[in-house]
């Protein structure tokens, strides 16, 4: 399993390092650990997947009852766009969050779904062999960046509130047997990584796809029994 999750995370740390390292083409401003600590969760979620230590960790755990990680995961998602409409600033304009939220979003669930499926992994439950990485968690993580990066210089409370929703979205994973220990850790990492090469990548600052002079835009919530969303209404 191990060299199947290396053969795909490979290319993405390739371009991490290439990224990273063009300062000429990168904002510089992001601690050194905020960029060191994505790596080092998939380094020991890969480490640990399939191992004894994983399998001793769940058997410590027990459903809490509480099935509510299908909400805390979107949860930093919403907190992007709600803490702005509360009055704390964002760093970038509505649409530029959108635009960032979207393509780490996409990039994050093209590592995720490529690793469920060459993986092959049982989940704890037994339900089905999609359980490395954990998706719950890498959105939960992914949005949870996005969050920090949007409101780190106004609050920081603001700013690392979506990592507390992010780690009780991947307790609340484990402690539904859904998934092991190295699945939620990788998941985390992958979300993270995604989300800080967006934004460190400068070349889509200036691309706004989406002109917003003179537009009314309005993002209402949408709810039912089996799914949660939100719909975007844009006057022209």
């Amino acid at each position: 399993m191990f060299s199947k999750t290396l053969n795909i995370f490979l290319p993405l740390l390739f371009l991490s390092g290439m990224i990273y390292a063009q300062e000429d083409s990168l904002k510089s401003e992001v601690p050194a650990a905020v960029c060191v600590m994505p790596l080092v969760f998939i380094t020991a979620g890969s480490a640990i997947s399939g191992s004894e230590f994983e399998k001793n960790i769940q058997t410590e755990f027990s459903d809490p009852g509480m099935e509510i990680d299908d909400f805390t995961s979107l949860s930093p998602a919403a907190g992007v766009f709600l803490l702005d409409w509360c009055g704390v600033q964002a760093k970038n304009s509505f649409f530029d969050r959108v635009k960032y939220m979207t393509i780490a979003n996409l990039a994050s669930q093209a590592v995720v779904q490529s690793l469920k499926y060459a993986t092959d992994k049982l989940r704890p439950d037994g339900d089905d062999r999609l359980s490395f990485p954990s998706n719950h968690t890498n959105t939960a993580f992914t949005n949870a960046m996005i969050m920090w990066h949007e409101y780190r210089h106004t609050n920081a409370f603001a700013a690392y509130s979506g990592f507390v929703l992010a780690a009780g979205t991947g307790a609340l994973r484990m402690l539904h047997d859904k998934h092991w220990t190295g699945d939620v850790l990788a998941g985390a990492g992958i979300g993270m990584l995604c989300a800080n090469l967006i934004y460190r990548f400068r070349p889509l600052e200036n691309w706004r796809p989406f002109r917003t002079d003179n537009r009314n835009i309005s993002l209402l919530p949408l709810y039912n029994t089996d799914s949660f969303g939100f719909t975007l209404i844009l006057g022209l």
